[in-house]
């Protein structure tokens, strides 16, 4: 049997890929995250076994290296496997790490694309990541430093890329990410928001000056969003509240 390393889409289950929800109907065990809507671990068989692994901030219900082993294991088992992460699996979701893994095992094993919160979640907000004449590029960024990795986000550097900068995992450093862009030369006045629970029905949606967006405590989880097109509004979601 294979693993499959499916993207969820980031919370509305109309997002999940025609053929992420096929083979979730089809799995003997779904190994998934937390953000990932019950609505669509509802496309599973009702004896599909279901295993939580869940990693709120700084409680971690698993370690990677203990999914990793529990993909690893199920894959030579010989059943058929979902591992069903938010977003995408290859943005910031430790896909990578997890096929290394089952490569090492000799594992077969397939990704399986999803549409990311970096992308949809400001579009359910009503902003465009890129604009034509305006925002030619879109840095996507984490929020997230694995002090173990020994290696930093050049916020710095990021200021002075223009185009849009979407950062994930940011909500608990939003005001420390904000005074590092501007030292780095991103005019303060800059429109910046943020949108927490992005594309769910409680979606809500701040907007502002870079100065101001960690002025009070972000909600997690929340996309930030920084550049001229965080100062467009689109909106067209029913469920969008603002702030």
């Amino acid at each position: 049997m294979t693993v499959y390393l499916v993207g969820a889409g980031p919370g509305d289950p109309g997002l999940i890929t025609v053929k992420g929800a096929k083979l979730l109907g089809q799995a003997d065990v779904v190994v998934h995250d937390r953000l990932v809507s019950p609505e669509i671990l509802d496309l599973a068989q009702d004896d599909c076994e279901m295993i939580s692994a869940a990693k709120e901030p700084r409680k971690p219900t698993m370690t990677q290296d203990e999914i990793n082993a529990l993909l690893v294991e199920r894959g030579q088992r010989g059943q058929f496997v979902v591992r069903l992460k938010g977003g995408d699996p290859c943005v910031f979701a430790r896909g990578g790490e997890e096929a290394a893994a089952l490569i090492e095992a000799g594992v077969p094993f397939e990704i399986v694309p999803g549409i990311t919160s970096a992308i949809a979640a400001p579009a359910y907000a009503g902003i465009p990541v890129t604009l034509r004449h305006e925002a030619l590029s879109v840095t996507i960024v984490t929020g997230h430093e694995d002090p173990a990795s020994g290696r930093t986000v050049d916020w710095e550097s990021i200021a002075q890329t223009g185009g849009t900068i979407v950062v994930l995992m940011g909500a608990g450093r939003a005001a420390k990410i904000a005074a590092r862009l501007i030292g780095g030369g991103l005019d303060a006045d800059t429109p910046a928001a943020w949108v927490n629970w992005g594309t769910y029905e409680h979606q809500e949606v701040w907007r502002g000056a870079l100065a101001d967006i960690g002025s009070a405590p972000v909600p997690t989880p929340s996309v930030l969003v920084i550049g001229t097109v965080a100062g467009v509004d689109v909106s067209w979601f029913a469920g969008l509240g603002q702030s």
